[in-house]
Order: structure tokens, then sequence, then C-alpha cells
């Protein structure tokens, strides 16, 4: 016993030698990294307070502290930055749905602000203001090498003045100006209708209240239709719809998958991760769903076109969206302002990043450019006079229908000719409802 003692005593010791060897390299290797670190706040409040003493001007110190912050920030990817008090407050306003300006959702590419998507209903979508499309200048002014923020200053201002802005368009050769005339924006997170026997619901932004009004509208569509037996299915129009709220895009997918994974989210720290999972029910009832997306479709967007499309639940129409597969945490700070960083990325189902990458549509549908020289020669065509048998003079009547299949047979031509309007409206969405058609004429698939 006494030797057992005494090995375990050694064991000990040589563990403790051992323990010694190895870890003291690393707590020199800690103490360097904490030295540099020192040193180099050591180099910011040198240059702060030459700055503050020797600048040619007097300069505000908390303007500076707080742009050197949002360096920082902006430093490490487009969608990280500081937020001043006025800042976080606009923030927290629009997350519920009211605020001033032009109804644009911007981001910065290699320095220039771009377009992710105008907000439907507003003065930049009315202004024909596109996703992709690149402000240069504001009122004259070049927005090169501002920060976004500073970018978002100029595009500010007070509801009813106008702002004219220049754009770099693909496809335009020169860069072009644009009027707008700034105004409070409403978002209204989903518009609903029925075009033929689908129920179409535009969802256009991801705030507290899209999942409410997405239901109230499914719901309103349906009854107005006579029951869920009498539509062909659901189209969810996320075109240009810019994100927002990660828990909102959570709720709509949830509303038409009856179990299996939605989203998950993966931080630096593997423990960070969280999952989010459908629970039963599916507000469309087993009826096909298409998902329309583009390129200003981003975000919380493409979380719910990824799980619907990876778990088989939607056809996604379109062209590829966005990219942006990063979740930002918005972190409260002192003096009301507050701080956005990036803190994981999200996966859909299949365990896919689209960060950069977009969701591919199942269909690939370009939205045809119309051109005033196209317009002209339509107008042209159009102008003809087409006759047909009911025209000529002395026509033999058709006395085999009756009253209400006259109606019916009216009722019809005016259905396609409506569908025929939509066509030269709205192409991907006519082609949405197309798809529709052939699926419930298909009727449910029988599984054995």
């Amino acid at each position: 016993m006494k030797k057992l003692m005494m090995a375990a005593a050694s064991g000990t010791v040589l563990g403790l030698m051992a323990t010694t060897q190895i870890a003291g390299p690393l707590v020199a290797q800690e103490a360097t990294q904490d030295a540099n670190v020192y040193e180099q706040l050591d180099l910011f409040g040198d240059i702060f307070e030459r700055i503050r003493q020797g600048y040619v001007e007097d300069v505000d110190e908390k303007d500076l502290i707080q742009a050197a912050i949002n360096g920082m920030l902006t430093s490490l990817d487009p969608h990280s930055s500081y937020l001043s008090e006025d800042d976080a407050a606009d923030m927290r306003v629009q997350t519920r749905g009211e605020f001033g300006g032009l109804g644009l959702e911007v981001t910065q590419e290699e320095g220039f602000v771009k377009v992710v998507s105008p907000i439907d209903g507003t003065p930049a979508a009315a202004a024909g203001m596109e996703a992709g499309d690149f402000i240069t200048a504001v009122d004259g002014e070049s927005l090169l090498g501002l920060t976004l923020d500073e970018a978002l200053e100029y595009l500010r201002g007070p509801v009813g003045s106008e702002v004219i802005i220049t754009v770099v368009r693909e496809g335009e050769i020169e860069p072009f100006e644009v009027s707008i005339i700034r105004d409070t924006i409403k978002l209204t997170a989903v518009r609903h209708r029925t075009e033929g026997n689908a129920v179409v619901l535009r969802v256009t932004t991801f705030n507290a209240q899209t999942f409410p009004n997405l239901e109230e509208g499914l719901k309103e569509q349906v009854e107005a239709a006579g029951g869920i037996d009498n539509i062909d299915g659901v189209i969810i129009d996320l075109r240009n719809n810019p994100g927002g709220l990660l828990n909102q895009a959570v709720y709509v997918s949830d509303a038409f998958l009856e179990a299996g994974e939605i989203v998950s989210t993966r931080g630096r720290d593997p423990q960070d991760g969280d999952r989010y999972n459908a629970t039963p029910g599916d507000l469309a009832q087993g009826k096909p769903i298409v998902v329309l997306i583009n390129g200003g479709s981003a975000s919380a967007s493409e979380i719910v076109a990824g799980a619907l499309q990876d778990h088989r639940r939607a056809i996604v129409v379109g062209t590829k969206s966005f990219g942006k597969g990063s979740v930002q945490t918005v972190v409260p700070l002192q003096g009301n302002g507050a701080m956005r960083l990036t803190t994981a990325r999200y996966y859909t189902p299949s365990g896919r990043s689209i960060q950069a990458l977009g969701i591919s549509p199942d269909i690939i549908v370009e939205q045809p450019r119309r051109t005033p020289e196209d317009e002209a020669a339509e107008e042209e065509q159009s102008g003809g006079i087409f006759r047909s048998e009911a025209d000529l003079r002395g026509a033999l009547n058709n006395d085999s229908l009756t009253e209400d299949e006259i109606r019916q047979i009216e009722e019809d031509r005016d259905r396609a000719e409506a569908a025929a309007q939509l066509r030269e409206d709205d192409y991907q969405l006519a082609y949405a409802i197309d798809i529709l058609k052939g699926l419930n004429a298909l009727g449910p698939v029988n599984e054995e």
C-alpha cells in the first residue's frame, strides 16, 4: 500500500511538471498577445489625442469615437454596424412597420450603395427603382468612399422633400437621375388577392405583422372562394422582399409544413447554434404552393424559400435570390445606441448555406423587360380592327345555347383575357398560376 501511494504521489508530481512544461509557452504566448492588444489601444489613444489637438478644425470627440467604433464593425462585413441613438430608434420603428423615407432596402458592395430591393407601394418603387441598382450620388453629392450609414444620411430627409439620386443600372450605358419625393413609409407586410383560382400572398417584408397578416389574408381568400376545394393552390410572392425578423420567417415556413427542420443557425462556437422545427398544421391543407423569388429576395425570404424547397412543399420559381445567409444580433449599448453584429450563418434543412450563393429556383423564369419600342409596336398592332363572325351582317344566331351557358362562356372568356393581360403585366406571376393549374389538374398523388 505504501508503495502504491508513493507511486501515485510520484505520478501526481510528474503530471504537474508536465503540465507546467506545456503551459509555460501558452501563457507566454497569451501574455504577448495581450501586450500587442494594449499597444494597439495605446496607438488608438495617441491618434485620437493628436486628431483632437492638431486637426485643422475643431472636432467633436463623441463623433470621433462613434466613427471609430463604426469603422471597426463595418470592416467585418457589410451588415455589421454601429447604431447611434437615433439610428437605433429608427430601426425599432421600422420593425414595427412604419417609418419615413424613400422605401429602399440597401446594402454596400465594394464601396458602392446597392439596392437590395424597393419596397412595394413606396415612392422608390413608384419611381422605378430596381433590385441591383447602384446609387452613386444624391443631389449631386458623390457617395463613393462613405460608409453605409453616412450614405443613408444623404437619402434621409423631411417627408415631402425631393431628392434626386444618380443611378447606375446593368444594361444601361449611362448613369441616369431619378427624382423621388420622400414620404411616410407604411409597410403592409402581406397583401392578398385571388388571381383566377390561385390565392396570391404578396409578402413585402418580415416584421412583427407578417405572420398574422398572412394567416388572416389566406383565410379571407379561401372563405371568399367558398372553401379550400375551390382554389388551385397558393402563391407566396417573395420578390423584392429584403427580409427582416428571423422569427417571422420561421412562423411563415411553419404555416405550410407539418414537421421537420425549418432553419438552423451556426455561430463561431458550435454550442451557440440554434435549430428551428415545424409544428403540425398546414394552412394550405396540402394544396400546391409556388414561391416566387428574384434578386431582391434576401435573408428571411431566403429562409422561407429554402425551407419549403428542401421539404418539397413548394416549387420555387423566378430568378436566383440575393444570397444573404447571415444572422445579425442587435446588442443594446450605453447611451441608447446599439451594435448590429453578424453572429451566425443560417442553413436550410438540407444543410446548405446560401451565403453569397442565393436560392436557385426550381424553374428559372425571367421577367421580360418592356422597352418604349415594344410598347409602341404593340399599340400599332392593336390599332387594327378585328372582326368576328358575329360582326358580319346577316350572320346566323347561335340558338343552341341557354342563357346560363352563354353567360358561362362569356365568364370563361373574361378569365382568359384577364390571364392574358396578367402575362403582359407580370409574366412570372402568370407562370406561377399556370403551374398551380397544372398541379391541381393532376390531383393528389396517392401513395401506397
